[in-house]
């Protein structure tokens, strides 16, 4: 599968370095003007608004609704606690990215695994579900997006079924190895075998949009400055070739 084939060495410091400063709304544009029209996920909220940026490579579970015969499998230990398993696979650098078809009446996690999550260098935690202890996790500095809060156990309402395989989270399909890039704005899944065309027109996207920014700031039109005419962009290309240097912001 191309998105695994990519997965190694995918997030280069060079890349990272030019994703550290795009915006998720960035990417997602020129996402969809290459026909990606469905990668941004709508429904996970970051708990804490301080901890929202978030950048790693996808490591995927995979749940479904819940079967007790197969829960109480897995606590007789006929059955392999995938829960756990993930926990204890995933890696630093690493985004957990959980797929819950929306299902907020059980809780995935808790502070506890946050904070293990952050000790282990975790890069964060993106669910389509609920968390327990939201007040906690949202002071903890580990980016999680989730979309509820519930007290109950996962096993409640969902089964995990699936470690490091394609999933749908909050309609969007991740395969192991994408890149999850996340901020205030939200979280967008970028295909692996497209990071670094991504990551490099997205960082010269930025550069562009700061230098009309600090133009509008000047007080001038936006007529003819964004959307830029050829005008606009011959004069922002002389600006550079005179030794303005890029901004990423």
């Amino acid at each position: 599968m191309q998105a695994n084939a990519a997965a190694n060495g995918v997030l280069t410091d060079e890349i990272r370095q030019l994703l550290a400063g795009v915006a998720v709304p960035t990417v997602v544009s020129i996402l969809y003007r290459k026909g990606l029209r469905g990668m941004m996920m709508q429904a996970p909220k970051a708990l804490n608004p301080s901890a929202t940026r978030l950048l790693g490579t996808a490591f995927t579970v995979r749940t479904i609704p819940v079967r007790e015969d197969l829960v109480e499998a897995t606590a007789r230990g006929e059955r392999p606690n995938l829960q756990a398993e993930a926990v204890a696979r995933i890696a630093a650098g690493e985004v957990m990215v959980v797929a819950m078809e929306g299902e907020t009446r059980t809780a995935f996690m808790g502070d506890i695994m946050t904070t293990h999550f952050l000790a282990k260098g975790v890069a964060g935690v993106v669910l389509d579900g609920g968390v327990s202890d939201a007040a906690a996790i949202a002071g903890i500095a580990l980016p999680v997006f989730c979309c509820g809060t519930a007290g109950t156990p996962v096993t409640s309402h969902r089964l995990v079924v699936e470690l490091q395989g394609s999933i749908g989270c909050a309609g969007v399909p991740v395969f192991p190895g994408d890149v999850i890039l996340g901020d205030a704005n939200g979280v967008v899944c970028i295909p692996a075998h497209l990071v670094a065309e991504v990551a490099r027109t997205a960082a010269e996207r930025e550069a562009f949009e700061a230098w009309v920014i600090a133009k509008a700031r000047g007080g001038r039109s936006l007529a003819g400055l964004y959307p830029a005419n050829e005008a606009t962009m011959r004069e922002y290309e002389a600006a550079r070739a005179g030794g303005v240097r890029r901004q990423v912001t």
